[in-house]
C-alpha cells in the first residue's frame, strides 16, 4: 500500500507539549493520519522534517547517511541562538552526537559494562539498593512520601554512582545540574548547568587517572594506559553522558511506571500475581511514556528517500519516537496500556547503532522496583488526582515533579 506523501509546512511548532498526562499532544495523531513523514517549523524559526511513523521512524535511526552530529549545518537545534551554537562547536561531541566509525570507537571500549551477563551479577546490589530506600519509607511516620525524591531517584542515581565511581555524597549536585539541562527555562540556566557540571566531571575524571578504582571509569583508564592512549576529553564526554543520562531516564520511568500501574489495577494485579509478567510490563509502560520525545534528530548527509519522502542533504530531521510508539500500524489500540501486547519492537530506546547504551541497566532497575514495591507495599496509593500532579510539561525528559503517595 502506498503511503500518504503531505505536502507544505504542516501546522505543527515543535517542541509540543503533553495535553494529556499520558497521550501524545493532539496534533500528533492528527499530522500522523496526514503523513508519517512531514515538514514542520521549530520554535527557533527553522524548519525540520517530523518523522511520525513507526517504521519511518526506524528507517531513519537505522541510516547511515543520517549524522547525529549537533554541529553540521542543518541539524535541528530547537534553539539556534549565538550562545547554543558556540557551546555545541566548543565542545567535543558526546557518543550521541557520533557518527559512524567514531561512534563506534567509543561505543566499543564500554559496551561490554552493559551486556546482559554482566549486570546480572549487579542483580543483588540493585536489590539491595532497593530494598534500603523502601525500608527507609516503611520506617517514615510523616505521610505523604514523594516518590519521586525516595526511591525513584535515589535508586539509580545510586545504581550509577556505584557503577561509575562516583561519589554519591555529590548526587544532590549532579541531580540538580541535570534537572536544570533539560529543563525548557531560560537558555542561560541551562547552558550555566551544562557548564558547572563538565568542571564536576572534568574534576573527578582528574582524580580517578590519579587513583583508579574497581568500577567502569577505573577499569577504562587502566585500559588506556596499557594501550598507551589516554584520553581525557574522551572520558569526561562520556563520563557525562553516563552520568547524567544513568539516573534522569530511569527515575522518570520508574515514577511514570508507579503512575500507569496505580490508575490500571487491572494491569497492575496481573504482575503481583504473576511477577514473570513483570518484563513486558516493563516493555509496555517504556512504549506508552515514551519519555525521551524529540531529543533523537539526525540531519541528512545526502540525499535520501525514506517513506517515499525525498529528503535533502543538509535538511534536518526530527524522529518522534512517541508517536511511532502510539502508531496504530505497529501497535494495535496503542492509547491502551496493555502489559501483555508484547511490545518489544518499541522505540522508546531508540534504534539502530546509537540504540541506548544503558538499556539493559534500565530495564533491570525498573522490573527490580516494581516487582518489590508492589510485594512489600501491596497498598500503595496516590494521595492526589492525576490530573493534579505535577508532570514535568517543561522539560526535555517527560516526567513527574514529585508524586505524593501513602499505604
Amino acid at each position: 500500500m502506498t503511503k500518504n506523501i503531505a505536502n507544505g509546512l504542516a501546522d505543527l511548532e515543535l517542541p509540543v507539549e503533553r495535553g494529556c498526562p499520558f497521550a501524545p499532544p493532539a496534533a500528533y495523531e492528527r499530522l500522523r493520519e496526514r503523513a508519517p513523514i512531514n515538514k514542520v517549523r521549530l520554535t527557533s524559526g527553522g524548519e525540520a522534517w517530523w518523522v511520525a511513523g513507526h517504521e519511518e521512524a526506524r528507517a531513519v535511526l537505522a541510516d547511515a547517511r543520517f549524522s547525529s552530529d549537533k554541529r553540521k549545518n542543518g541539524f535541528p537545534l530547537f534553539t539556534l541562538d549565538a550562545a547554543t551554537l558556540r557551546q555545541f562547536r566548543s565542545q567535543p561531541p558526546l557518543m550521541l552526537g557520533m557518527d559512524g566509525a567514531e561512534h563506534a570507537a567509543a561505543r566499543r571500549p564500554v559496551i561490554g559494562e552493559f551486556t546482559v551477563k554482566r549486570l546480572a551479577a549487579l542483580r543483588p546490589r540493585i536489590q539491595d539498593i532497593v530494598d534500603h530506600f523502601i525500608d527507609d519509607m516503611l520506617a517514615t511516620d510523616q505521610r505523604p512520601v514523594d516518590l519521586v525524591q525516595a526511591l525513584s531517584l535515589a535508586v539509580p542515581s545510586l545504581v550509577i554512582c556505584e557503577l561509575l565511581g562516583v561519589p554519591y555524597a555529590d548526587h544532590d549536585f549532579f541531580q540538580s545540574r541535570t534537572t536544570m539541562m533539560v529543563s525548557r527555562n531560560s537558555q542561560e540556566d541551562r547552558l550555566r548547568a551544562l557548564g558547572e557540571l563538565r568542571a564536576f566531571i572534568d574534576d573527578l575524571i582528574t582524580r580517578k587517572e590519579s587513583e583508579p578504582g574497581d568500577d567502569l571509569f577505573g577499569r577504562l583508564i587502566a585500559r588506556q594506559r596499557q594501550e598507551g592512549a589516554l584520553d581525557h576529553a574522551g572520558l569526561v564526554s562520556l563520563a557525562f553522558l553516563l552520568l547524567t543520562a544513568g539516573h534522569e531516564t530511569t527515575a522518570n520511568m520508574i515514577s511514570l511506571g508507579v503512575v500507569g500501574l496505580l490508575t490500571h489495577p487491572e494491569q497492575l494485579t496481573l504482575i503481583t500475581a504473576d511477577p514473570g509478567r513483570t518484563p513486558m510490563a516493563v516493555e509496555e509502560l517504556l512504549r506508552y511514556f515514551t519519555i525521551a520525545d524529540g531529543v533523537t534528530s539526525r540531519v541528512a548527509t545526502e540525499d535520501v528517500e525514506i517513506g517515499g519522502v525525498s529528503i535533502k542533504a543538509g535538511e534536518g530531521v526530527v524522529v518522534s519516537m512517541l508517536s511511532a510508539n502510539w502508531d496504530p500500524a505497529a501497535f494495535k489500540d496503542p492509547a491502551e496500556l496493555d502489559i501483555e501486547r508484547g511490545a518489544r519492537h518499541h522505540v522508546a530506546f531508540g534504534f539502530g547503532p546509537h540504540q541506548c547504551l544503558g538499556q539493559n541497566l534500565a530495564r533491570m532497575e525498573l522490573q527490580i522496583v516494581f516487582d518489590t514495591l508492589f510485594r512489600r507495599i501491596p497498598t500503595l496509593r496516590l494521595t492526589a488526582p492525576v490530573d493534579d500532579l505535577p508532570f514535568k510539561s517543561d522539560a526535555v525528559i517527560y516526567g513527574v515533579h514529585e508524586l505524593p503517595v501513602t499505604w
